[in-house]
């Protein structure tokens, strides 16, 4: 007999109680209060929600994909442009009922979807709210929009109900991930998530305007000084995965003046010279399912207000 919605929901949110919801594996009691690495308790918290046209084409179309930006991180990445609310947190706490209003006003603002950004944290209250929108009406496809660093078994409480991942995949080697992201085990994290991503979605599925209805992107941002990192990245994708998985080649990096004395090697631009040559070697190996970024994309005004807009 299957479960009524009231003991899925029980066992879900009991999932908060010695959190492992993310590789960090906490296991702080954070729906008591306790405050897990991710910097938050079970509280949800978001940022912004709102019509967000800089993703990747198949995701904002025309009008905008459904972005809601999630308050914590369990990465906390030393060159974060989203750092407000990755590390200092920055969010407004909203109840899981309001969370479901926010799917389905975005819905009637016309986004061709419903774009959960860094929203592992708060799977189980994510997962009822998703719930209670779609029998309230809800019909978008939904993203998931994430750093990559996930528990296969986190992942696997959201098939069916993810449409589509838009995972970042940031580095092969594990010192690099170490130094950058505190996580020498997110090489091997990010592999085994990405996996179970493919396996859910399946090949990718576009409807009649080019909007993505289902599969993977998988973003990979190219750091200053670490092109061969990056060419190893996207060597192993598309060795892996081949056609069944698109791959964003970002060069939208951005030097924030916090890390400037920590990290001088990190505390600028990538040259157009650095991006070129990831994007070629991408090209030489056979990419053809993929996006790059041209123009100047490492400034501020590309990084989104949370200003609560839309929460």
């Amino acid at each position: 007999m299957a479960k009524t919605a009231e003991i899925k929901m029980k066992e879900l949110h009991s999932l908060y109680k010695n959190c492992t919801l993310c590789p960090r594996n906490c296991k702080k009691d954070r729906l008591s209060g306790e405050i897990g690495v991710c910097g938050v308790d079970s509280e949800i918290r978001v940022a912004r929600a709102a019509l967000h046209m800089w993703e990747e084409p198949p995701i904002s179309g025309t009008n905008g994909s459904g972005t809601v930006f999630f308050s914590g991180c369990s990465l906390s990445c030393v060159f974060c442009q989203n750092s407000d609310i990755s590390h200092k947190r920055n969010g407004k706490k909203i109840s899981r009922e309001r969370l479901a209003e926010i799917f389905l006003e975005l819905q009637e603002k016309g986004a061709h979807n419903i774009n959960l950004v860094t929203p592992t944290h708060f799977i189980p209250d994510i997962v009822e709210a998703l719930d209670n929108a779609k029998a309230a009406g809800l019909r978008l496809p939904i993203v998931y929009n994430t750093g990559g660093y996930e528990n296969v078994e986190t992942l696997g409480l959201l098939d069916g109900y993810i449409d589509i991942y838009l995972p970042d995949f940031k580095y092969e080697r594990k010192d690099i991930a170490l130094k950058y992201s505190h996580a020498a085990d997110y090489p091997e994290k990010a592999k085994l998530a990405l996996s179970e991503m493919v396996r859910q979605t399946g090949k990718p599925t576009f409807d009649k305007n080019g909007i993505m209805q289902k599969g993977v992107i998988v973003r990979h941002l190219v750091l200053p000084g670490y092109t061969n990192d990056s060419m190893n990245v996207i060597k192993y994708l598309y060795s892996t995965y081949k056609d069944d998985i698109y791959i964003s080649i970002m060069n939208q990096y951005t030097p924030r003046e916090a890390i400037k004395e920590i990290f001088p090697e990190i505390s600028r631009k990538l040259t157009t010279y650095e991006y070129q040559k990831v994007v070629e070697y991408a090209k030489s190996i056979g990419v053809k399912n993929g996006f790059t970024q041209y123009g100047e994309t490492a400034k501020e005004s590309f990084i989104p207000n949370f200003d609560y807009t839309g929460v």
